[in-house]
């Protein structure tokens, strides 16, 4: 990463957007004096948009780069950022190693019996390194936008409990004679929110595993991670709280502790300019100053078009610089690949204070079990960990709902 690429891609992204705006401009303006405009002008903007997205991408993917600790590139070694030395990290690290080319467990277990924070666990799998742990976990947080937004919880146990607090308190007003009567109270209710195992069983051959050259750890931990994160993403988004995450998307419309409410957009399978600022409007205000808008990277296309009627100003608006997201109505937009696309019917837009209205759980650890037997030549690393998610505050979000 270079600051020279940093400035042309900040400065790409702006020429993109202004270039935008003056096709989309003169679109308008064809529409209102023939009733109609070119489709070139569509085409030209589809080209533009897909490009806007490129730049932001790969700004933050050097913001990303850029705010990485620096690790030493010696596997070997573990050392700490602040230069340590590691002693019992180097020595999990190649009896792990061992494990997982060869099945060889002794050093796993040998190093169980001097330390207790580290090695088997008693299903008979093994828990991974710390340093490919901190590899996965990166690499699904960096990818997940649920992640980036919600509130997380690491746990030791098999759910997390929380304490349904949504009630409140009433009160009166009075002076100095008059008689005081009693207030209700506000009530309190106890919530389990669980975790569910996700698994993955990327499988190698027993050359590829055998092979020297290749660092088996990295390998293994960037399989796990991509299908981890997809489906975690997909779960927070969309699933049905059965054996996974519960999603925004799956519960009832309405304005009822237990439900979200939907704001329909008055127009069928169309975001409206109009609808966007109802739906944002309709958050409280102590979560519209942490308010973010999610949607597909389709719907943000179609977004880019929409202008204010009062203003004639356009919605939406470029981050120009590394690390600031973009904004519509002054408010940041994260693209998530499972939010549905834009159709009748569809849930497409959602405006959310994130870290109120959804809560992640981890169980502690993610674990491998090594499998040589079942489907040879290959070995199979079966990995699983404990994740769980729901929303904890139902006014914190909203969604709009496509006609």
């Amino acid at each position: 990463m270079s600051i020279s690429e940093i400035t042309e891609r900040v400065a790409g992204l702006g020429n993109a957007w202004e270039q935008f705006k003056q096709i989309n401009d003169a679109r308008l303006r064809e529409i209102e004096r023939k009733g109609y405009a070119d489709p070139l002008y569509n085409e030209h903007l589809n080209n533009i948009s897909t490009s806007l997205d490129n730049y932001k991408n790969r700004l933050d993917q050097l913001e990303t780069a850029y705010n990485r600790p620096l690790i030493s590139g010696d596997v070997e070694s573990h050392r700490h950022y602040d230069g340590s030395y590691n002693q019992k990290n180097n020595e999990y690290g190649k009896a792990f190693r061992n494990y997982l080319r060869k099945g060889m467990d002794a050093g796993l277990e040998a190093i169980q019996t001097k330390s207790l924070s580290v090695g088997s666990d008693p299903d008979g799998g093994y828990l991974v390194t710390p340093t490919m742990s901190s590899k996965i976990v990166q690499a699904i947080f960096e990818s997940s936008p649920m992640r980036q937004m919600a509130s997380i919880e690491t746990i030791s146990s098999d759910a997390l409990e929380l304490i349904d607090d949504h009630d409140q308190a009433a009160a009166g007003w009075t002076s100095e004679t008059a008689t005081v009567t009693e207030t209700s109270t506000p009530t309190l209710a106890k919530r389990n929110l669980p975790t569910h195992e996700l698994y993955a069983q990327p499988k190698a051959t027993q050359k590829l595993v055998d092979d020297a050259a290749i660092d088996i750890e990295s390998w293994l931990a960037s399989k796990i991670a991509d299908i981890f994160s997809r489906k975690q993403n997909t779960a927070f988004v969309s699933g049905n709280g059965v054996g996974q995450p519960r999603g925004i998307l799956t519960y009832a419309s309405g304005t009822s502790w237990g439900q979200i409410q939907q704001v329909a957009s008055g127009s069928s399978g169309v975001v409206t300019a109009d609808s966007l600022i109802t739906l944002f409007y309709s958050l409280k205000d102590a979560h519209m100053k942490r308010a973010n808008f999610m949607m597909h990277r389709t719907v943000v296309q179609s977004v880019r078009l929409l202008k204010e009627s009062t203003t004639n100003q356009y919605m939406w608006q470029p981050g120009l610089a590394a690390g600031t997201p973009d904004t519509l109505l002054g408010v940041p937009v994260v693209m998530a690949s499972d939010m549905p696309l834009a159709s009748a019917g569809s849930l497409s837009v959602a405006v959310s204070d994130f870290k109120a209205a959804y809560q992640i759980v981890d169980r502690q650890g993610i674990r491998i079990l090594r499998d040589p037997f079942t489907e040879k030549p290959f070995v199979k690393f079966y990995a699983t960990a404990r994740v769980g998610g729901d929303v904890v505050n139902f006014d914190a979000v909203k969604l709009l709902a496509l006609s």
